[in-house]
C-alpha cells in the first residue's frame, strides 16, 4: 500500500478523558495551563455510531496557549461504562497516558506527596534522571549534563509523565506555559502498550496513517535504565523497545527539528505475561480512553481505513462538535477517532 500524502495528517490532536463531572477536571487542567474552548453534545443514539456508548454525551475541549495538538478533550458519560483504568500499573495492554514539559519537576513532586500524606488515590514516582543527546561517561561537576527529569503520576482520571529539561531546548517539542501554577506545556507525546514479535502492527501507523517513524527499537532495560525500571515496574532481565511516530513535518535525522504530538509505542516480547485491559481504555470508560487525530480528506483516509486491517470501522458522521469524524480499531487493539481538518 502506497503510504498516504504526508500533508494530511499531524500530531495527536487531543487526549480524551471520560468524566462523570467535568468541573473538577476543569480545575485540574486549568493548574497545567488548559482552558475551556468548545463544549458539544451527541445524543446516545450518535454517541453509539461513533464512540461505541449507548449513552447521551457531553464534551468539553480544553485548550493550551495557541497550541494546535496535545489538547484536552472531557467526555461527559451520562451512563459510563466503566471506571476505567484508574491506578492500574503502567505494564499493561490497553495502557494509555499523556506526557508534558514542566519547568519545575519537583513542584509536581510536592503537589504528589502531598496528596499521598492526605490519603488521596495517587501512585508516583520520584524524578529519575536520564541522559538525552550526550556521552554519559560525562564528568560530574565538570562537563555539562544534558538530560531529563522524568516522574510518573497516576490518579484515577488522570495518567501522567512529566519531564523537566536541562542543558537543552527544541524549539517545536512543548511550548511552556509560564503563568500557569504547574508551568507546563501541552501534552507533548503520549503512549501505548502492545506485544507484537513481527512488529506487524507498526506498520498501520506508518503506511495507512501516514505518521514519521522518528524512532525504531530504542531498547530499555531494567538493567540500564532507572527511570523505565520504575515506571514500567521492570524486573530483573525484562526488557521493551520504543517505536516512535511523529507528525510528518517532524525530523527522523535531526532532533532539533522534533515536532510535539508525539506517539511512543512500547513494546513488550510476547513471552512476558501482560494484562489486557482495553476494555477500560476505550470509549465510554473514565479516564484517559481516546486519541484522536485531525487529518484533511478524511474520505480517503475512510476509505483506505477500511481497506486495511483495522476494525470495527464506523461510517463518518458529525461528532459532538460538529466535525467529520469516523473511528476504528487499530491492528494493535487501540480505539481511534479521526476528525476533519478544515485548516
Amino acid at each position: 500500500m502506497n503510504q498516504i500524502n504526508t500533508n494530511q495528517i499531524e500530531g495527536i490532536y487531543e487526549v480524551c478523558i471520560g468524566v462523570s463531572d467535568p468541573i473538577p477536571m476543569v480545575q485540574y487542567w486549568e493548574q497545567f495551563g488548559y482552558r475551556i474552548g468548545q463544549v458539544g453534545e451527541l445524543p446516545a443514539s450518535a454517541a453509539k455510531d461513533l464512540y461505541g456508548v449507548n449513552s447521551d454525551l457531553r464534551s468539553l475541549r480544553l485548550y493550551h496557549q495557541n497550541a494546535d495538538h496535545g489538547l484536552i478533550r472531557l467526555m461527559v458519560w451520562e451512563n459510563p461504562t466503566n471506571e476505567g483504568l484508574k491506578l492500574t500499573p503502567m505494564k499493561i495492554k490497553g495502557n494509555r497516558w499523556a506526557t508534558a514539559l514542566t519547568a519545575d519537576v519537583l513542584n509536581i513532586l510536592n503537589h504528589a506527596e502531598k496528596a499521598k500524606t492526605d490519603g488521596l488515590p495517587v501512585k508516583y514516582i520520584n524524578p529519575q534522571w536520564s541522559v538525552i543527546y550526550q556521552d554519559p561517561k560525562g564528568i560530574p561537576f565538570i562537563d555539562r549534563l544534558v538530560g531529563v527529569r522524568e516522574m510518573m503520576l497516576l490518579q484515577p482520571l488522570t495518567r501522567q509523565i512529566f519531564f523537566q529539561r536541562f542543558n537543552y531546548t527544541i524549539p517545536n517539542y512543548g511550548k511552556i506555559n509560564p503563568t500557569a501554577a504547574f508551568q507546563t506545556s501541552q501534552v507533548t507525546h503520549m503512549g501505548m502498550v502492545i506485544q507484537d514479535d513481527s512488529k506487524e502492527t507498526l506498520r498501520f501507523y506508518e503506511e495507512v496513517l501516514g505518521l514519521l517513524r522518528t524512532q525504531d527499537d530504542v531498547e530499555s532495560t531494567y538493567e540500564d535504565s532507572q527511570a523505565a525500571r520504575q515506571i514500567f515496574n521492570l524486573q530483573p532481565g525484562e526488557r521493551f523497545w520504543v517505536t516512535s511516530f511523529d507528525d510528518p513535518r517532524s525530523s527522523a535525522s535531526d532532533w532539533k527539528l522534533a515536532r510535539s504530538g508525539r506517539m511512543y509505542i512500547i513494546r513488550f516480547p510476547e513471552e512476558m505475561k501482560l494484562e489486557s485491559r482495553f476494555a477500560e481504555a476505550q470509549p465510554g470508560a473514565l479516564g484517559m480512553s481516546l486519541y484522536t487525530y485531525r487529518v484533511r480528506g478524511i474520505k480517503e483516509y475512510f476509505n483506505r481505513i477500511n481497506r486495511s486491517t483495522a476494525k470495527q470501522v464506523t461510517e463518518i458522521i458529525a461528532n459532538e462538535f460538529g466535525e467529520e469524524s469516523f473511528s476504528f480499531i487499530s491492528p494493535d487493539g487501540y480505539f481511534w477517532t479521526l476528525m476533519s481538518s478544515w485548516t
